[in-house]
């Protein structure tokens, strides 16, 4: 079954990520991981780094031909400004010239260095940067194109920022995704959009950072991913773990989440109905009951938090003279949700991917396939 490791550092010489468990026979090539990468890097509200992270890739290992061997795929994200960190970052024996003793408010800064034993704030801050999410993305562009394979997709818009929330709608379908990529926040509502424009250069004009809220929308899934029986089996708990391990997401809901919870039950669940297959009326569950898929759409939400980095330094103590100090800061993003739908939609995914496997095996993809269709056919007759 699909699992991943990535390894590197913000401002190291690159990123890796080694994914091992795909089947034999997957499409593989630098352009679709480069065309994920790319859509990382959207949206209004980032600052000028996202323009120098070129994200330049090679495939060292698990692919010949186009097609995955079945062996673990090596993937490495070399930095393009790695020669301008080359000192400071250096592998080799050494010590930093301006160390970082400052650790910001909101950051995993205080906490990792207290935990590490060090007083320079970067041994922290390169691995816990969102810079990371990279190296996930290439994970999850494998993710998608396993899921692909069994007829099954997903894709994100950004449904809320700052105060600015759009109205509930129709899911979005893989068919919106060209607009929503081209909306400068990635929302799928063109109102709405214009008016979280205006709440990111109101935020940008007072110096400060936004959050928001983002959904993923998965079309196509069978019934029956997941499971009842365990815990960490749960498909809407996996789905939670998940999204929860992004950098800055504070908040988790499945389909309606909170909401439903402000509701009487008549109004909060998927009442059941049969037209040649079961049909539900509503999705107010996310498309997920008893830990398992219901079949159609899922629908899951991942609040991120305002960045932490402000051109207006939040306050702090220097670890060394503890001393009241302002926090280091070291990017100039307003907002980053666009970016985090994306990434969102890597770790749903690779969940998904985890789960489509478990469930049906095959060690190359005509194997999964047939094992899914095969399912599909037994579903029809139920």
């Amino acid at each position: 079954m699909l699992r991943f490791l990535t390894a590197g550092e913000s401002h190291g010489p690159g990123l890796t990520t080694i994914v091992e468990g795909l089947p034999a026979g997957l499409s593989v090539s630098t352009e679709i991981f480069g065309a994920e990468l790319a859509r990382r890097r959207l949206g209004f509200g980032r600052g000028p780094r996202m323009k120098l992270e070129q994200d330049n890739l090679e495939i060292l290992g698990g692919v010949r031909f186009g097609k995955t061997l079945g062996g673990p795929v090596s993937v490495v994200i070399h930095n393009t400004e790695w020669e301008k960190w080359s000192t400071e970052m250096s592998p080799g024996p050494g010590s930093s010239e301006r160390p970082s003793t400052a650790p910001r408010p909101g950051h995993a800064d205080l906490a990792g260095m207290q935990k590490y034993d060090t007083h320079d704030a970067r041994d922290i801050l390169e691995r816990a940067s969102a810079r990371e999410t990279a190296a996930r993305t290439v994970a999850g562009t494998l993710a998608k194109a396993l899921l692909h394979a069994v007829d099954m997709t997903l894709l994100s818009h950004v449904v809320a920022i700052g105060t600015v929330a759009a109205p509930d709608g129709p899911a979005p379908t893989l068919a919106d995704l060209p607009a929503i990529d081209e909306s400068p926040v990635r929302a799928f509502d063109p109102t709405a959009a214009a008016a979280m424009v205006a709440e990111v250069e109101a935020a940008k004009a007072d110096r400060d950072t936004l959050g928001g809220v983002v959904e993923v929308v998965v079309h196509g899934s069978p019934p029956g991913l997941g499971s009842h029986v365990h815990f960490d089996r749960k498909l809407d708990a996996r789905l939670a773990e998940a999204l929860m391990s992004i950098q800055a997401i504070k908040a988790v809901g499945i389909g309606d989440g909170f909401a439903s919870a402000t509701r009487r039950g008549s109004q909060a669940h998927d009442e059941i109905g049969y037209d040649g297959e079961f049909t539900r009326d509503s999705n107010r569950a996310g498309g997920i009951e008893g830990g398992m898929s219901i079949g159609g759409i899922i629908r899951v939400r991942a609040a991120m938090k305002p960045l932490s980095n402000l051109m207006r330094a939040l306050k702090t103590v220097d670890v060394e003279t503890k001393e009241p100090e302002k926090a280091i800061r070291e990017r100039s993003d307003v907002c980053a949700v666009p970016a985090a739908g994306v990434v969102a939609e890597q770790m749903v995914a690779v969940v998904l991917a985890q789960e489509v496997q478990r469930k049906f095996g095959g060690d190359t993809v005509e194997d999964l396939v047939a094992a899914v269709n095969h399912y599909r056919r037994r579903l029809a007759r139920f």
